[in-house]
C-alpha cells in the first residue's frame, strides 16, 4: 500500500532509500497466479540490488485492492488458481528469505452453502501450510473487519486464531499463525490491548498496523500505535510489524510519525 505510485520494481529502492531493510508484498500479479520466470527474476533482482529482505508476502488473493478478499474459500477457477500459485509463492518467497505467507480467505459466495466453503478453505490452507512447511515458512491467517468486507467470515481475532488452530490440527505441521492486524481489528471493534495480550507472541506470526478510522499513517486516526507497540514488546512479541497503511501524500513522506516515537 506505500510506494504504490512507483512502477513494482523501484519500490524495494525507494523504500531502502526511506531508511527500511525490510518489506512485504500483497502477490504483485493479481491476474497472474503464475507469473512468467523473468518477472520472478526481475523482483528477486530489484529486492537484492536496494538490499532489501522480503518478510511477508501474499499467496494469490485475486484482485488487491479491489473487490475480491482472498480466493482460498472459493470453489471452481479460483481455488485452482489459488493451489497453482502455492509453490509458485513459496518458492520465491524461499529464494529472497521470506519466512511468512498470508493466505487471505475469500468472500461468501450468494447461494454456496458456508460449509461447502469452509471444508474447500481448510483443505486449501492444509496445502498452503505444506507448501509453507517445504521452505521452512509459516502460513499467516489474518482476520478483516466487518465494516469493509462483510462477506468475509474470518472477523476478529478469536475467529481467526480458533482458525489457525484447525489448520494447525489438520496439517500436524504447527506452522499456521495469526496475522494479526491492528487497523482490522480496530475497525471490528476489538480491545486491542485485550487481543494482545490475548494472541500476541504464543499465536500471532506476524503484525500489521494502520490508523483508524481512515486506514492512514498513525496519528491521523484515533489508535495509540505507540502505545500498542510498547504492548506488543511487553507481551513478548519480537516479530515484523508491516506499515499496511494509504499514504496522504508521496509515500516517502509518510514515516515522520516514527521519528516522533
Amino acid at each position: 500500500m506505500l510506494f504504490t505510485e512507483l512502477p513494482l520494481l523501484e519500490r524495494p529502492a525507494a523504500a531502502a532509500a526511506a531508511g527500511f531493510g525490510a518489506v512485504e508484498l500483497w502477490w504483485p500479479w493479481p491476474a497472474s497466479p503464475v507469473p512468467e520466470a523473468r518477472e520472478l527474476d526481475a523482483l528477486r533482482g530489484a529486492l537484492e540490488d536496494a538490499g532489501t529482505r522480503l518478510v511477508g508476502l501474499n499467496f494469490y488473493a485475486g484482485q488487491l485492492p479491489g473487490p475480491d478478499r482472498g480466493a482460498l474459500s472459493l470453489p471452481g477457477a479460483e481455488s485452482d488458481r489459488f493451489r497453482a500459485n502455492l509453490d509458485v509463492a513459496a518458492g520465491f518467497a524461499a529464494s529472497v528469505g521470506c519466512t511468512a505467507l498470508n493466505a487471505l480467505y475469500g468472500n461468501r459466495i450468494a447461494g454456496t452453502d458456508p460449509r461447502v466453503q469452509d471444508a474447500l478453505a481448510l483443505e486449501n490452507l492444509v496445502r498452503a501450510a505444506r507448501a509453507a512447511d517445504r521452505v521452512g515458512a509459516q502460513v499467516l491467517v489474518e482476520a478483516l473487519n466487518p465494516a469493509e468486507s462483510p462477506a468475509y467470515p474470518v472477523t476478529g481475532s478469536a475467529r481467526a486464531v480458533g482458525l489457525v488452530e484447525r489448520v494447525n490440527e489438520a496439517s500436524g505441521l504447527g506452522n499456521a499463525r495469526f496475522l494479526m492486524d491492528l487497523y482490522h481489528l480496530a475497525m471490528a471493534g476489538e480491545d486491542l490491548a485485550a487481543a494482545v495480550s490475548a494472541y500476541g507472541p504464543a499465536h500471532t506470526g506476524h503484525v500489521q498496523l494502520a490508523d483508524a478510522p481512515g486506514r492512514g499513517e498513525p496519528g491521523t486516526g484515533a489508535l495509540d500505535v505507540p502505545d500498542l507497540l510498547t504492548r506488543l514488546d511487553k507481551a513478548g512479541y519480537t516479530g515484523w510489524v508491516g506499515l499496511e497503511y494509504r499514504p496522504s501524500g508521496p509515500s516517502e513522506n509518510a514515516f515522520g510519525w516514527l521519528g516522533r516515537h
